[in-house]
Order: C-alpha cells, then sequence, then structure tokens
C-alpha cells in the first residue's frame, strides 16, 4: 500500500512540473494579439468602419471584388 502511495505522489508531482500545455497556450495568445493588431491596422488603412472592413474580407473570400 505505501508503494502505491509513494507511485502516486511521483505521478502527481510531475503532472504538475510539467508545462508543455502552457507553451501552446502561450503561442495561442500571442497569434490572438497579433491578429488584433493586424485587424485594427488594416482597417485603419481602408478607412471603413469594423463591419464595413469584415463585408470587404467576406466579398474578398467569396469571389467578389477585391479592389
Amino acid at each position: 500500500m505505501n508503494a502505491l502511495l509513494n507511485n502516486a505522489s511521483r505521478s502527481i508531482r510531475s503532472f504538475l512540473r510539467d508545462d508543455e500545455g502552457a507553451q501552446v497556450v502561450e503561442y495561442a495568445l500571442i497569434i490572438a494579439v497579433v491578429s488584433i493588431i493586424l485587424v485594427v491596422a488594416l482597417r485603419n488603412l481602408t478607412g471603413t468602419s469594423f463591419s464595413g472592413f469584415i463585408a470587404r474580407v467576406e466579398s474578398c473570400l467569396t469571389g467578389g471584388a477585391c479592389a
């Protein structure tokens, strides 16, 4: 029984030290922030409202005029 508890304790400590999943979350947050900055910058370059910008992107993606 003592060996089982020691093994479980070791497994829990190993699980708590594992930080591989945290890197994925950090990369996702960085991508989200960069995406938001790009959308804001492109919106300011086009001079339209946000909904107008989204409509323009949708038109380009569905094969409409992109000029």
